[in-house]
């Protein structure tokens, strides 16, 4: 009996050092896709490696931020600045992966990101200062942009347009194992060994994905354009660098000026790029991708989710073990049970889709997750253990499927031509609304003890950026009402009566 294998796989994963969700897809089997055969499963498999190794790096590190802050002579609040600098350099150079691979072919490029990406990674490990580990953490940044960026556009060049959120599942499902294990292995090595340790754990992982790649991963050219958008490169990478820093330092004392002077200094570099891309024909950043509803309102919708989901990662480590004196083992053992939830959502996910279609489901969807993470600020020492991994879990599981609509709807109504330009567009606003996450928890915490003239984060200070952070996810339920009822019915099967 041939069984049909339907799937819901994310266009574009939700990764960076961690802090991003777990990849989307719907871990059903998988209907080969027409003319591939088992190829691509197999440069799935490898591209996959390397979002495991990104994965997993982040939610590992996520947990060690207590005693990272401890060595260095930082607060903890302060290395979000760590967290940011990598998931920046996500944001400007995901971009230009597409061009790079059009240019110099993706083997080529994908190697040369996890070569790129080590290099961060054992600099990392060396790191003595702050400084130094933000300098490295950007070089880091830097190969991840380009590593499944640029494996992804490789199976979207390779399947049929029908057939390609199945064989993207392929590429995800390894990666959902990083961010169960990432939090408990933290854990165990900030508690017995050194947290410098984290680092090295990419090396084996990073060395055998390019092996692969070598081996299995075709030299694959698009088109490429004319010439590479230098000044649109250089225009959005600045205003991206001066409003995500600026922001971030806006919380810091004694740096308000220069604060100020980063925020008025990305606005005019967005002002310039936005008529450089009005008037360019191959912008790095098209905006002229916002004109197809489905995306556009994926796109804004999901930023919304996704600064909330940049936030959690970031506050509950740092709230477990400064707020309630946990464990390192016991913060990395509480915090996976998110990334359970969502791998538990995968094999409901098309059933609900085909029943509901994407609008109503992410309609529901983003309000129960929301409401999951204004629980958090609820959460105290004397609550029972299973009372937060429950919450935690119902949070993982509808924000993961928040994400799973919201990354495969993106693309429903994308031409194959544009979609270089949509994964880069969509990518990178991706990463760019998980740095701001960080920041806005980072100075949620950094006002209260200002305002309050206090040196010493307190328990209500986690509760307030909860909350706040909750309330941005729950402001998407007014853009994904204005998706048709019948958005995305292709990809789900849902065809609304009437």
């Amino acid at each position: 009996m041939r069984w049909r294998r339907r799937n819901l796989a994310s266009m574009s994963a939700d990764v960076g050092d961690g802090l991003a969700p777990a990849v989307e897809a719907v871990t059903t089997p998988i209907k080969p896709a027409r003319g591939s055969g088992r190829g691509y499963r197999a440069i799935a498999l490898v591209v996959a490696a390397a979002l495991f190794m990104q994965q997993l790096d982040g939610t590992v590190l996520t947990v060690a931020l207590p005693t990272m802050a401890l060595d260095l002579g930082s607060s903890a609040t302060s290395l979000s600045v760590a967290l940011t600098s990598y998931l920046l350099a996500l944001a400007l150079f995901i971009p230009a992966s597409g061009t790079l691979a059009d240019r110099f072919g993706s083997r080529t490029i994908f190697c040369a990101a996890i070569g790129i990406f080590l290099a961060g990674s054992m600099a990392c490990a060396q790191a003595g200062t702050l400084p130094m580990l933000v300098a490295a953490r950007f070089v880091q940044g830097i190969g991840g942009a380009m590593m499944v960026p640029v494996g992804r556009l490789v199976l979207l060049r390779s399947v049929a347009k029908e057939d390609m959120v199945q064989a993207l599942s392929w590429l995800v499902m390894p990666a959902l194992i990083g961010p169960i294990l990432g939090p408990p292995l933290g854990g165990f090595i900030v508690t017995w060994l050194d947290w410098r340790c984290i680092f090295y754990l990419n090396l084996p992982i990073g060395i055998a994905g390019a092996i692969g790649a070598l081996l299995l991963v075709p030299e694959v050219r698009g088109e490429a354009r004319t010439r590479f958008d230098i000044l649109g490169f250089f225009l959005s990478g600045g205003a991206l660098g001066c409003l995500l820093f600026g922001f971030e330092l806006s919380s810091y004392p004694g740096v308000a000026r220069i604060a100020m002077g980063l925020l008025v200094t990305g606005a005019l570099f967005a002002l310039g790029y936005v008529w450089h891309a009005r008037h360019a024909r191959d912008p790095i950043l098209d905006p002229r991708l916002m004109r197809i509803d489905t995306f556009r309102l994926s796109v804004i919708g999901g930023s919304l989710t996704r600064i909330t989901q940049g936030a959690q990662p970031f506050l509950l480590p740092l709230m477990f073990q400064l707020g309630f004196g946990f464990s390192a083992a016991t913060t990395g053992t509480i915090t996976m049970v998110g990334a359970i939830g969502a791998l538990a959502m995968k094999a409901l996910a098309p059933r609900v889709l085909r029943r509901w279609g994407f609008r109503d489901s992410l309609l529901v969807s983003g309000l129960i997750s929301s409401l999951g993470y204004a629980s958090c600020a609820l959460f105290r020492p004397d609550w029972p253990i299973a009372a937060m991994v429950a919450v935690l879990a119902i949070s993982g599981f509808f924000t993961s499927f928040q994400f799973t609509g919201f990354n495969a709807i993106a693309y429903a109504d994308v031409d194959k031509e544009e979609m270089s330009s949509a994964t880069s567009f969509y990518a990178t606003f991706q990463q760019l609304t998980l740095s701001l996450g960080i920041c806005t928890a980072a100075t949620a915490l950094e006002l209260g003890p200002q305002l309050a003239h206090r040196t010493q984060l307190q328990l209500s200070d986690f509760s307030v950026a909860f909350v706040i952070v909750a309330a941005i996810s729950a402001s998407a339920w007014f853009w994904n009402r204005r998706f048709a009822a019948d958005a995305g019915a292709a990809m789900s099967g849902h065809h609304p009566r009437g």
